[in-house]
């Protein structure tokens, strides 16, 4: 009985591993997303303004992109009000950059301060090489 359990939980965790992110293709530049806080959602909604293929992450060609996520959260009751509930907030921001390189990890990750969202692009050494501008928010 061990014996099969032990074999059950195996073939489950490889199961698993099969709906992990695709190979990066070393002629396309990487982004992974990253937010900031644990009940929030960040996703993948368009390069260039055509859809993302993948709403876990960006696999861009070399050269210059505008890419659009959507960034959802909460907003804290201190943010509102004494007796407010936590306000949720859907919101899109475009990350610019001119300069995407083959082969190359780059991070973006999001976060708020209060009803404001934010987003930073970050390269492979941790530097900030771009910076996200808000394009709407609406209430959920």
């Amino acid at each position: 009985m061990r014996k099969l359990m032990l074999t059950g939980g195996l073939l489950m965790l490889t199961g698993c591993a099969g709906f992990g992110l695709p190979h990066h293709d070393p002629s396309q530049a990487w982004v992974d997303l990253d937010s900031q806080q644990e009940d929030t959602a960040l996703q993948a909604l368009q390069v260039d303004a055509k859809a993302s293929t993948d709403k876990r992450y960006f696999e861009v060609e070399p050269g210059s992109h505008e890419l659009t996520v959507r960034y959802q959260f909460p907003v804290d009751p201190a943010n509102i009000g004494p007796d407010a509930e936590p306000l949720w907030r859907d919101c899109q921001l475009h990350v610019k950059f001119k300069d995407f390189n083959a082969g190359e990890r780059y991070q973006l990750q999001a976060g708020n301060i209060g009803f404001r969202p934010w987003a930073k692009l970050y390269d492979q050494q941790r530097k900030v090489v771009g910076q996200g501008a808000p394009a709407g928010c609406q209430r959920t």
